[in-house]
């Protein structure tokens, strides 16, 4: 949320697949974000790196790997970029104002909940960046496509799905005109059909 005021905070390109698809960003500053988005991952993960004593770098290092087949690894993958991009979307909807207080607490408890419920298949990946920073680092790549394909299908599901099916309507002044306007051409027609005389504006 530190940041969403400048750039929408994506971080994510699972995130920003969605946005792309659902029109809310065109494709080529999403696919600049993905670029910088990888590279903020390569920094943080040689951050990570020279943090910590070289002893423990035998250690995964934040490595994403399989423990069940590549498909079913897909499918695990896609279920937690969908729920995550598909919070994103319902809590930083511009027509509900409602959700804006709880929009970082919501993110942030489907990231922990898809994370416990299946680090331990696929090191719960959820942000291709994220793979991608560590996989560079520790030059580690097995199964590395896993964890583009599925969260970004995830993403642009969740984004299509939330624009044309959840979307909220708008519910500011454009939206109060059009429905007066919407009443009062009605009324209008109603009035002519009885032959009657029109007295709205």
């Amino acid at each position: 949320m530190a940041i969403g005021h400048v750039s929408g905070g994506h971080i994510n390109p699972a995130v920003t697949a969605g946005m792309m698809v659902s029109q809310n960003i065109s494709i080529l500053k999403g696919l600049l974000y993905i670029v910088v988005q990888c590279l903020g991952a390569i920094a943080g993960s040689g951050l990570l790196m020279a943090s910590i004593p070289e002893k423990y770098h035998g250690t995964s290092m934040g490595i994403t790997d399989l423990s069940i087949p590549a498909g079913n690894g897909i499918l695990v993958e896609v279920m937690l970029g969908f729920v995550l991009v598909f919070t994103v979307f319902g809590v930083c909807d511009v027509n509900r104002h409602e959700t804006k207080p709880a929009a970082a607490l919501a993110i942030g408890c489907a990231v922990v909940v898809g994370h416990l419920a299946t680090v331990d298949y696929t090191g719960s990946s959820m942000n291709p960046a994220r793979s991608f920073g560590a996989a560079v680092l520790k030059n580690h790549w097995d199964n590395h496509w896993i964890y583009w394909i599925g969260p970004i299908i995830g993403g642009i599901l969740a984004g299509l799905l939330y624009k044309y099916v959840f979307s909220a309507p708008p519910t500011g002044p454009l939206k109060i005109i059009e429905r007066y306007t919407a009443v009062v051409t009605d009324e209008k027609e109603l009035k002519r059909l009885a032959g009657g005389k029109e007295e709205l504006p």
